[in-house]
């Protein structure tokens, strides 16, 4: 039997933080509820983020309270998230996807290592077959456009055999100057990257959200939907009202407060 089709929404201003992991729980919670019945959408969430560095779960407190009234005065937010992984950055000129799909679909159920791998080859992927730029190998998770160039990546949570949390990939030059100000996902030696910093040349963040859905639907095997809000009862009403609160939240810091 055909797995169902992946239904996307992208949003159209950048989210506040902690609003968009609501609406992440919000569907978890739906998903859960539905898939008695085998009525759960799989779905991809694109957008960007407002200005906000996040903390992984690891990380206390106290290995963070100095950081984080640091980066406060910059103009950011800080968040302690739920995903794996270290401190890093969000924020315009950069996509996130948050992928919250069900990896039971999957004949045998896909483990969260392949997953994770899956993630980070669509992001290959859309770099060589869109932009011809290579991804450097590398022992770190993410995707590097040479060693110390860090251009994607990956931080994920899966409950329940349902994903949450995702990916972030620089597209234009805006975030460099605020990753510049932490030591990003816990490597000294390495700095942030964009695509529009490898090609010399502005991006469009819209294009791009188009063909990583492509790449999303040809590396897990599905069809890609937009999403028709209107007909997705509880989430689509919450997505409606999240794309009213990001478009009357206002202006965001371009660049940080040094």
């Amino acid at each position: 039997m055909a797995l169902p089709p992946i239904l996307v929404h992208a949003f159209k201003h950048p989210l506040p933080y902690t609003s968009a992991w609501n609406l992440q729980e919000q569907i978890h919670k739906v998903q859960l509820s539905l898939r008695k019945i085998s009525e759960h959408p799989d779905i991809l969430l694109l957008l960007e983020h407002r200005p906000v560095y996040t903390a992984g779960r690891r990380q206390t407190e106290h290995e963070v309270k100095d950081e984080r009234v640091r980066l406060q005065t910059l103009g950011a937010d800080f968040i302690t998230a739920t995903r794996g992984g270290q401190l890093t950055y969000h924020g315009p000129g950069q996509i996130v996807g948050y992928p919250l799909i069900d990896l039971s679909r999957y004949t045998p159920t896909m483990g969260a290592k392949d997953y994770v791998c899956r993630l980070q080859k669509l992001l290959q992927n859309h770099l060589g077959e869109s932009h011809g730029i290579s991804s450097s190998p590398s022992e770190h998770t993410g995707v590097f456009l040479d060693p110390t160039t860090k251009i994607a990546s990956i931080g994920v949570q899966v409950r329940h055999r349902l994903t949450s949390h995702g990916f972030a990939i620089n597209i234009t030059n805006e975030p460099l100057a605020w990753f510049n100000q932490i030591v990003a996902c816990g490597l000294d030696d390495v700095r942030a990257g964009s695509i529009e910093s490898k090609l010399g040349q502005p991006i469009n963040l819209h294009e791009e959200m188009l063909g990583l859905t492509k790449q999303f639907g040809r590396i897990f095997g599905r069809d890609m939907e937009q999403m028709d809000v209107r007909s997705q009862g509880e989430i689509g009403s919450a997505i409606s009202a999240l794309e009213k609160e990001a478009q009357e939240a206002g202006a965001w810091a371009i660049r940080p407060r040094i």
